[in-house]
């Protein structure tokens, strides 16, 4: 056989001249927070069955969950739990086969963006 000559190129859009999409990365945070909020879902059932175990265990998660880290926590699980919410309406929209084109999707991801920040501040002003 012939040799095969190599070439000295990039065989994909490398990571020097590739700019990440804003619908890949939509798409990777709505990943990302779906998972995220099954963390602070465990969080908050450990607050409850620490309510049922003991008054002890009680005061232990509550202090957890109060401190600045659990309120941190907790903001943040709000805003992954707007935008998972806001994304998953975009797949719906997405799925009924509108919205499909780059301009639209785009208008998409950034108010999926804004729309979940937006919320998180109004939840939290409001609890």
């Amino acid at each position: 056989m012939a040799d095969v000559k190599k070439a000295e190129r990039p065989l994909s859009p490398h990571l020097q001249i590739y700019r990440p999409q804003l619908t890949a990365i939509t798409s990777i945070l709505t990943r990302i927070t779906g998972n995220a909020l099954i963390v602070s879902a465990i969080l908050v059932v450990w607050w409850l069955l620490a309510a049922a175990t003991s008054a002890e265990y009680y005061a232990l998660a509550d202090a957890v969950l109060t401190s600045w880290f659990g309120d941190l926590v907790m903001t943040l699980s709000a805003l992954g739990l707007w935008y998972h919410y806001l994304a998953g309406l975009r797949h719906l929209y997405f799925d009924a086969g509108r919205g499909l084109d780059l301009p639209t999707a785009e208008k998409l991801g950034w108010a999926c963006l804004i729309g979940s920040v937006a919320l998180t501040v109004l939840t939290l002003i409001i609890v």
